[in-house]
């Protein structure tokens, strides 16, 4: 926090849960699951044993793909509590001056990103809005549970192992490499930022939310702010856990080792989009069964009753997660790199 107020990304925990989450409104009899700490998406009861699942999510750090990231961030959110994606709707703000060309595009992606995942694009609100420096895509995603198929990710339990998914970063390293390309240039080499553009074709875990679901597992969580560490610690602060988690075990790939590295930001704490969290009893069985799908599954660590969250090191050392940490997206963008001098 500075003196002229909050700093950008999440609001912290402390003041979530003082400003927000104690102000819902009227509670009702129809809410299955509503809003908390660490909690992506509500639930709402239908008369036929259904839920309808409703979830929302604005970007705000991409200047290009935004439209394809607001569709896999509200239809993975809809997925890791054991629903069915059915819709999206998108609220678009632009800046005076927008080109109908750039509205268009973005459209594109918002159509191409929802028939890629057999959703509906069910509505939303378009407008030319004062302020603005960049578009703003706010998306809320519907979908369809059993409600006894429900999860969220305070649903874990005591002793649960953690799996993840792919691997750590993959949304921020495409953001990186999308929008630092002075930054970068430099000091990556050109096949590797390549590769983690590509990474924009991997952000969806609506594929192995379904799996990882019929395979048992307790709790579903999707990486966003924060990262991968981030995303332990929600978990955990939703059910009521510590965790140890075994840095060395994360699984990151070379193209954001390298851009990580090049930036000075931590790749465990970066925006992870793509890679799920997975709360099961068995690591072994669940990351082999998504192996067997063509799935990447890491065991990572496990949830514990103490509340101590700790992740350990390669040496050894023990590094105590006493807090959510704001993710490194933020901090970059306030603060970008320098482009790097020519040489002589």
């Amino acid at each position: 926090m500075t003196s002229a107020g909050l700093r950008t990304g999440k609001l912290p925990p402390a003041l979530l849960g003082g400003l927000v989450l104690g102000k819902l409104g009227a509670r009702r009899p129809e809410t299955l699951v509503g809003a908390a700490l660490g909690i992506d998406a509500a639930a709402v009861a239908f008369d036929d044993g259904d839920a309808c699942v409703l979830t929302t999510d604005p970007i705000t750090t991409a200047s290009a793909g935004a439209g394809r990231l607001a569709v896999h961030v509200v239809c993975n959110d809809l997925a890791t509590m054991g629903a069915e994606p059915v819709g999206v709707l998108a609220t678009l703000l632009f800046p005076a001056g927008v080109t109908p060309a750039t509205v268009a595009a973005l459209c594109d992606e918002i159509d191409v990103t929802a028939r890629s995942l057999q959703v509906e694009v069910l509505g939303g609100h378009t407008e030319i809005a004062p302020g603005l420096q960049a578009p703003i895509v706010v998306m809320a995603g519907v979908g369809r549970a059993k409600r006894d198929r429900l999860l969220t990710a305070g649903s874990a339990r005591a002793g649960d192992q953690l799996v993840l998914t792919k691997a750590a970063g993959l949304e921020g390293s495409h953001i990186l490499a999308t929008d630092f390309v002075s930054a970068l240039a430099q000091q990556v080499p050109q096949a590797l930022l390549e590769e983690a553009r590509g990474y924009a074709a991997e952000l969806s875990v609506v594929p192995e939310a379904r799996l990882a679901a019929a395979l048992d597992a307790t709790a579903l969580h999707d990486p966003t702010e924060g990262g991968v560490i981030g995303a332990v610690w929600e978990m955990a602060e939703a059910s009521g856990l510590g965790f140890q988690v075994e840095v060395a075990r994360i699984p990151l790939r070379e193209p954001t080792r390298a851009i990580c590295a090049a930036l000075g930001a931590d790749p465990l704490r970066l925006i992870a989009s793509g890679a799920l969290l997975i709360a099961c009893p068995d690591a072994a069985r669940m990351a082999s069964a998504l192996a067997a799908h063509g799935i990447a599954a890491t065991p990572i660590g496990h949830l514990t009753q103490a509340r101590a969250r700790t992740l350990v090191h390669p040496d050894g050392h023990l590094e105590p997660v006493a807090e959510l940490d704001r993710d490194e997206l933020y901090r970059l963008l306030e603060a970008p790199p320098a482009k790097p001098a020519a040489e002589p």
